[in-house]
């Protein structure tokens, strides 16, 4: 076992480090479990993969709660040995996401900054969270918990749980202490206005309150973060983010910018990572980050002097953004707050400070309603996120996506959507490799042409606007005019040709 004594401060619990499988033996079937993690950053690693080992051999179930999606040796191992009954509130696990499609796990879809408050309130499966699983750097001689490279639900769910377990991860630096914000607001009625105004406002402390009485273990762990490849960037990928940055000068001289812009969020990805890392060659300086996830892009910023802070949940980062954070640590967190996500997330703050929105679509439509999670309406991807957190309290909504799907089989605009995650009134702009359409101060009618125009994929416009047309005509102009049948085949059709799977 990993000798931990000298990052567990508090004597008092120095008496209470146990093995990874002592602590999962605690855990019964039926409980819900509230974990750190945040992405593949921050997540317990030897508790989880020890409780899988038991599973395997005494198989039961538990409800698992965390921040966002999380790495293998959580979602993964308990998924492979059906060890969850219950998910929330977002994931991109394979083997969780083929289970939920198969009906075996149970998975509520949630904004992200709406997690923790539902988790405090009971409404969730089993109510209330019976142990929390959080991944610390270091223990201080109060107890207080020092997290790593998220924060994610993690305070809310030491505040709510019964018993909490500390994983004390020795990969980790010590040096991290001070990056992180903590802040649980009260809930309504009492809860007070959040006094965040610029990403670099801290208005909490630098680790997790947490009485040792409640802290029933103390896990050594020396796992590091499962950090995942980021796909090159590619010539889609360049075109929109050249597109981006050319709109956003027409913005800054209209005089509706500030020359270093408003505060930057983008979603997680590699189409959201090129993106941000297409700002580096730009013109801008002095840019600001308000965001969930951290990536290797915003760290492309960093080192080419054009981002001066950034505020997320989570440092998402590839192998080699590790290796650039851990290889200057004490250059990088000066500049980054990591805050609970009902924080990082918050439409409030969003909306305050004016966030630029960026994110990722699977689909849009001809009218701007957005589908993020779904294929075919049926088949889950991912979740939604913290998209919807943005696109609603920030300044400037922006949805990004290739054009089309599949090879070009598909096009990605498409006469209405199969899900609906973000309708019109949350998408002001819609960029793919064609073009950008901006679709803010546009009726419906308006909007379908601008997008047709700028945004299809040039196999697919003639199709777009024949289907436009007519449905003009059909509906004798309606305000937004639709021929359902025809709509809605467009995804049967992709189903029948075997080009996307229920």
């Amino acid at each position: 076992m990993v000798d931990i004594t000298d990052r567990v401060l508090c004597k008092e619990l120095r008496s209470k480090i146990v093995t990874a499988e002592e602590a999962a033996a605690f855990i019964k079937p039926g409980m819900s479990i509230g974990t750190s993690g945040f992405t593949p950053s921050g997540y317990p690693k030897a508790v989880p993969l020890a409780l899988a080992e038991r599973m395997k051999k005494d198989p039961f179930q538990i409800n698992l709660w965390t921040g966002a999606s999380v790495g293998p040796e959580l979602d993964g191992a308990l998924a492979a040995v059906d060890g969850i009954k219950f998910r929330m509130p977002y994931q991109t696990n394979k083997d969780i996401r083929k289970s939920i499609n198969a009906g075996k796990i149970n998975y509520c879809d949630l904004h992200l900054s709406e997690s923790a408050q539902m988790a405090r309130y009971g409404f969730m499966k089993g109510n209330k969270i019976d142990v929390a699983i959080v991944e610390a750097c270091m223990i201080t001689k109060e107890g207080y918990i020092v997290p790593t490279t998220s924060l994610g639900n993690a305070a809310s769910y030491v505040k709510t749980a019964d018993v909490v377990i500390v994983e004390v991860n020795t990969t980790q630096p010590l040096d991290l202490y001070g990056m992180h914000d903590v802040y649980v607001p009260d809930d309504p009625p009492y809860r007070m206005p959040l006094n965040v105004v610029a990403p670099d406002t801290r208005i909490g402390k630098p680790y997790i309150e947490c009485p040792p009485s409640k802290i029933k273990y103390v896990v050594p762990c020396d796992i590091p973060d499962n950090a995942r490849p980021l796909a090159a960037s590619d010539d889609n990928a360049r075109a929109m983010s050249s597109h981006f940055v050319e709109f956003l000068k027409n913005e800054v001289k209209e005089g509706r910018m500030p020359k270093n812009l408003l505060p930057l969020q983008s979603g997680v990805g590699n189409v959201a990572n090129a993106v941000i890392s297409g700002l580096a060659n730009s013109d801008f300086e002095h840019m600001t980050v308000y965001t969930e996830v951290i990536q290797d892009g915003m760290f492309d910023l960093f080192d080419a002097g054009k981002l001066d802070f950034a505020s997320g949940t989570s440092l998402t980062l590839s192998p080699d953004g590790q290796k650039r954070f851990y290889g200057d640590v004490e250059k990088y967190v000066p500049k980054i707050i990591l805050r609970p996500e009902e924080i990082s997330n918050s439409p409030e703050v969003a909306r305050r400070i004016g966030v630029i929105a960026m994110n990722t679509a699977i689909e849009a439509d001809i009218y701007g309603n957005v589908n993020s999670t779904r294929i075919n309406g049926s088949r889950l991807m991912n979740g939604i996120g913290g998209s919807g957190d943005f696109a609603r309290g920030g300044f400037m909504s922006v949805f990004f996506t290739v054009s089309t799907a599949k090879d070009g089989a598909l096009s990605s605009i498409v006469p209405m959507v199969s899900h609906v995650d973000h309708i019109p009134q949350d998408v002001d702009v819609i960029c793919t490799e064609q073009g950008l359409a901006d679709l803010r101060g546009l009726s419906a009618k308006e909007r379908a042409r601008v997008i047709i125009d700028k945004c299809v994929h040039p196999d697919y416009k003639e199709q777009l606007n024949d289907y436009f047309k007519r449905a003009c005509e059909a509906t004798k102009n309606a305000d937004t005019p639709h021929l359902l049948k025809e709509a809605l085949s467009w995804h049967v059709n992709a189903m029948e040709k075997g080009t996307m799977k229920l």
